[in-house]
């Protein structure tokens, strides 16, 4: 009797069959849990959206106050009609039991912002996920009365020397027609003046309070201080964005109008 080798018994065919398999399996063997929310994204408002308007519907984990946050899932799908039904598909795995997730909606027309969400929708919360999400309408400035450029208002940070800022962390300022200037670095409170001629600005000695915060927030309103004291122009650019810039002209902060 010929005992042929275990190997010889193993066709072509199969072992083509196991290697497919060992690519597929992920390392450990851990597969993948699929799970669905599914929802609608609705508005109050009897208006007929324009044809080329989109919903964006993103499910972020919103943990950390001082950080940016994690995006999970989002999906992106023409807004036609009123309430907007979304299906978001993620890895169940993605979803820790002590972190803190929400829902976001958005209604675009290209660059517009048409409507948002202007309150934390929770989910994962320990009870029954709630996923309908109501988006409040943005208002539209009038074309036949176009804001004046100006520097006077209420401004929110949006960038820092290009490094960007941390989302929900708000370093504001507000500048009076008088020159006097107010706001918050995003943990504490400032005042203090500022000059304005024509397209020049420089700001005064700034007063804060001196309240400890978290090391990344610090270090944005440290940041934020400092362009302001580095300021010596300021121009309106294309987007009704206040921009700061330096001495020598470079741009060193863009503010979003409040």
């Amino acid at each position: 009797m010929t005992i042929k080798p275990i190997k010889a018994l193993i066709s072509r065919r199969s072992l083509t069959g196991l290697m497919a398999l060992a690519l597929v399996t992920p390392a450990g063997g851990a597969l993948a849990a699929p799970m669905t929310l599914r929802g609608t994204v609705l508005f109050r408002e009897r208006i007929a959206l324009p044809r080329t308007a989109t919903v964006e519907v993103r499910l972020l984990d919103v943990s950390l106050a001082d950080a940016p946050a994690k995006t999970i899932a989002e999906t992106r799908l023409p807004a036609r009609r009123n309430p907007i039904r979304y299906a978001l598909r993620f890895d169940r795995a993605q979803i820790e039991p002590r972190r803190t997730y929400a829902l976001q909606a958005r209604i675009t027309d290209g660059e517009r912002l048409l409507f948002i969400n202007t309150t934390r929708h929770t989910v994962f919360a320990g009870g029954r996920n709630s996923t309908t999400i109501r988006v409040e309408h943005v208002a539209r400035e009038q074309a036949e009365a176009p804001r004046p450029a100006t520097p006077v208002g209420r401004w929110l940070a949006e960038d820092i020397r290009g490094g960007g800022v941390i989302d929900r962390l708000q370093s504001v300022l507000e500048l009076a027609a008088d020159g006097k200037v107010s706001g918050t670095g995003g943990c504490n409170r400032m005042s203090g003046s500022a000059k304005l001629s024509g397209p020049q600005i420089s700001f005064g000695p700034l007063a804060s309070t001196r309240m400890a915060c978290t090391l990344a927030a610090m270090n944005q309103e440290s940041k934020f201080f400092a362009a302001l004291e580095s300021a010596r122009s300021w121009r309106i650019d294309r987007q009704d964005k206040l921009v700061l810039l330096d001495a020598g002209g470079t741009p060193i902060m863009r503010l979003a109008r409040m």
